[in-house]
């Protein structure tokens, strides 16, 4: 149920985001990472951690996250604001197909035949969902134009973010979740300050009630997320992240008539079942691990 939750007020963050309208991604970007700590801090001093949700030994590892995390939200905004809030949501999946493949070519992890096969079948899907678009390339309509470059921005977006749940992954073995959380948001802030020379806008007051409304909603998310996985598996709880696909469908038509194509349905579902797929794989290599381990204890 949390993990439920959590999707469905991180799509009412990217619902605020595009409702917005077409603001630079980099004062996007702002907007969701400032106004995100404030719910993050507040949930931590109830907890009584706030005194030593800073503290870490590894800054440039943050830092490090933090800078490639920026361009993966910026790209992410960016693609938002120029494709039907279905498409959007749903090209975002090819992020976890691509942690697989990232994690074979850069951390030398031995990735089987099955895994492979769905990042395969997978990418098809995300193929599929594009392929409308990327065919418009050699089309002379603006409204097209921004099509595509939200397409490519979507992708490159998924791409950069499957970087950085990498960099996740090496932080998590000696930092807390609070920790890299916060100095996320922290560094996001100051990082998306740097776009305001390239032309932030001067924003209505609902635009800016919409873009702190988003940044409130991405940390209230962020901590139902954490709680799901503090309370179930991943393997349990990462495949209600698809529950997401269904929402931005009806969201997508109730509130911007965004009526959802053939191909975004059929290729959405191919890869919502590769990594659901990919998923129950590594659930299944998990048991028999474990099993591994404890017939090879000693009795008694």
């Amino acid at each position: 149920m949390l993990k439920i939750v959590s999707v469905a007020v991180f799509v009412g963050m990217q619902t605020c985001i595009k409702a917005a309208g077409t603001v630079p991604a980099g004062q996007i970007v702002f907007f969701r990472s400032f106004f995100a700590i404030f719910p993050i801090i507040a949930f931590l001093a109830f907890r009584g951690k706030l005194g030593t949700a800073f503290t870490t030994k590894r800054p440039f590892n943050h830092i490090a996250r933090g800078v490639v995390g920026v361009c993966a939200m910026g790209l992410g905004f960016f693609a938002l604001t120029r494709l039907p809030l279905p498409e959007a949501i749903t090209l975002n999946y090819a992020q976890p197909l691509l942690v697989v493949v990232f994690s074979s070519i850069f951390l030398g992890e031995a990735i089987r035949v099955y895994r492979w096969s769905a990042v395969a079948v997978g990418l098809v899907g995300v193929l599929i969902i594009s392929w409308p678009e990327l065919t418009l390339l050699s089309s002379d309509e603006a409204l097209d134009d921004q099509e595509v470059l939200g397409v490519v921005a979507a992708l490159v977006a998924a791409a950069i973010s499957a970087v950085a749940m990498l960099l996740v992954r090496n932080l998590v073995q000696s930092e807390r979740t609070a920790t890299i959380v916060l100095w996320f948001s922290v560094t996001a802030s100051i990082m998306s300050l740097l776009s305001l020379p390239f032309g932030w806008q001067a924003l209505t007051p609902l635009q800016a009630a919409l873009l702190v409304a988003a940044g409130f909603c991405g940390g209230l998310g962020q901590i139902l997320m954490t709680a799901a996985y503090r309370h179930a598996e991943a393997s349990v709880v990462a495949p209600f992240e698809y529950t997401s696909m269904i929402l931005g469908v009806v969201v997508g038509y109730l509130v911007f008539g965004d009526v959802a194509t053939l191909n975004m349905l059929v290729g959405g579902l191919i890869v919502v079942a590769a990594g659901i797929f990919i998923i129950w794989r590594e659930r299944q290599l998990g048991l028999e691990r474990t099993r591994t381990r404890k017939a090879s204890l000693p009795e008694g």
